[in-house]
């Protein structure tokens, strides 16, 4: 099997029953602050895009690039389509012109003419992508298998590991978050808590691999690269070991140390050979690698100066001023904070959101999201729950495009500063992803259905429930035990197991006793 890399999560794939081009990002995402790194601009897409089989893993800009989609993928090659509970991947992807669908069934095998197979396990939790993230299994006719784990967090990786041996194992390493870099806290403890998910991040990768237990790993999905001067500071570049975005060759280095030493590095035109015994090769378009990542704020410095006039130009369309922002938001918000019922209670406060004038630290606009009245007002100086400063244009281009996922557009752009009163609470999250009555009553109908887990296990003198609170991970496999703190590897969500209260988040207790009460 040939796998060559096209940048960032995106690969294409050669089998037996023809090519697979996974997720072909190239344009810049979130209010053009995330761009591919390294920049693949430069690869033949019109050559790219004749590929027999396109796999678009979610909607996450940086995975569904609409433009490139557009220009540069032919119209006639066939989607594998995951099993998503609502029907926007496939709405946008026929919108774009694509007619042929292979609609999968979450974890059921495919088998391609010519001999290949494939499978897609779709995860379809609120907090999984936008409403949904999924991973590509492939097996090629001489029985060579990988897995395209991109972004996703499955539970449960038997699934891929029941149909044989994966020899290539492509997943996620580096951040994909705001947190903390954008939060108002001090230097000090912005920096312990990016050195902390970091570390939970490489963790959780490796136990991945150990489930895993493959051939060859390949760290993709990120770091991206930030070109804007004013977000310029979040490349890894600056010796901070707080930053949460560490590129392919720091996450390889890493997993040597750990005593994993088959890793393969793609580059934009690197090409792989991964073959049934368990060998590989791969070719780049450098000589030296590792002199490469050497030079790599030169590289990021000369990126930025190739799209400074793109991002000038996106920033000028921002602008909607014929926007009644609170009018607005009334008018399309309010109805669905009304129909949240187990999402609002979550929440449990108001949010507030202070609105800038262009580049400045001047609010002109205040804007309250009322969770416990279910409106919408402008700020009269009560406490809240949490707080965003964000530039007004912002806003307006979001109410301007109709966008129905502020977490897959302003939130992941980072440009934004946030400050909370308590916890992390996910549900304010949730909700700002879920601005259309279609996802928002999938949300609604998926956090009335968790139920509470009855099986309890038994780990370093505690017992406790199997199934984290959180997305209901095994925690026999993801569970960690530390002085009476449980840790959850899959999010590093933590638990207080004498109390059972969660360290992390509202609203997500744990059922927990010390193992001798339990036999008592």
């Amino acid at each position: 099997m040939r796998i060559t890399g096209t940048g960032h999560a995106s690969m294409f794939i050669e089998t037996a029953s023809g090519s697979i081009l996974c997720d072909p990002w190239v344009n810049p995402a979130y209010f053009a602050s995330w761009f591919p790194f390294p920049d693949n601009s430069q690869l033949d897409w019109d050559e790219l895009g004749q590929a027999d089989y396109l796999y678009v893993s979610h909607l996450h800009r940086d995975h569904f690039d609409e433009e490139n989609l557009t220009k540069h993928i032919s119209k006639d090659t066939t989607v594998l389509l995951p099993e998503y509970p609502t029907s926007e991947l496939e709405a946008e992807l026929r919108a774009l012109g694509f007619h042929k669908f292979i609609k999968t069934v979450s974890e059921e095998i495919v088998e391609l003419p010519g001999g290949a197979k494939v499978m897609i396990q779709a995860l379809t939790s609120p907090t999984d992508g936008p409403i949904g993230d999924s991973s590509l299994w492939v097996e090629d006719a001489d029985g060579t298998r990988l897995l395209n784990q991109n972004d996703a967090r499955p539970t449960d990786m038997s699934v891929f590991l029941q149909h044989g041996e994966i020899h290539a194992h492509l997943l996620q390493f580096s951040g994909a978050i705001w947190f903390p870099m954008v939060y108002e806290l001090p230097d000090n403890a912005k920096r312990a808590f990016g050195k902390q998910k970091r570390e939970r991040g490489f963790d959780r990768s490796l136990r991945y691999i150990d489930d895993v237990k493959g051939g060859w790993v390949f760290p993709i999905a990120g770091p991206p690269a930030f070109l804007d001067d004013a977000l310029y500071e979040f490349n890894d570049v600056f010796g901070d070991e707080g930053n949460i975005f560490p590129d392919q060759l720091t996450y390889a280095d890493w997993l040597e140390e750990q005593g994993h030493e088959k890793n393969i590095i793609l580059l934009p035109g690197s090409i792989a050979e991964v073959n049934a015994d368990g060998t590989a090769s791969v070719a780049h378009p450098v000589e030296d690698l590792r002199q490469w990542f050497a030079d790599k704020k030169r590289h990021l410095d000369e990126y930025r100066d190739r799209q400074r006039g793109r991002i000038e130009a996106e920033k000028a369309s921002w602008s909607h001023p014929e926007i009644d922002v609170l009018a607005t938001l009334r008018e399309r918000i309010e109805p669905l904070m009304v129909s949240a019922e187990h999402i609002a209670t979550g929440i449990g406060g108001p949010v507030r959101f202070d609105l800038t004038a262009p580049d400045s630290e001047e609010v002109v606009e205040s804007v309250v999201f009322d969770f416990l009245e279910r409106r919408i007002y402008h700020d009269d100086g009560a406490k809240v729950r949490y707080r965003f400063r964000t530039e007004r244009r912002l806003i307006e281009h979001l109410l301007h495009i109709r966008e129905v996922d502020w977490v897959n557009s302003l939130f992941l752009s980072c440009r934004f500063t946030a400050a909370r009163i308590g916890q992390y609470n996910e549900y304010v999250y949730a909700f700002f992803k879920c601005l259309s009555e279609e996802r928002l009553q999938y949300a609604e109908g998926w956090y009335a259905e968790q139920r509470p887990d009855d099986e309890d296990i038994t780990v370093q003198g505690w017992q406790f429930q199997r199934r984290c609170p959180h997305l209901k991970a095994d925690l026999s496999v993801f569970g960690k035990v530390e002085e009476g703190v449980l840790t959850c590897q899959m999010h590093g969500w933590k638990w207080n197991l004498k109390s059972g209260k969660c360290m992390t988040s509202v609203g997500h207790d744990i059922r927990s006793v010390p193992a001798e009460a339990a036999d008592a």
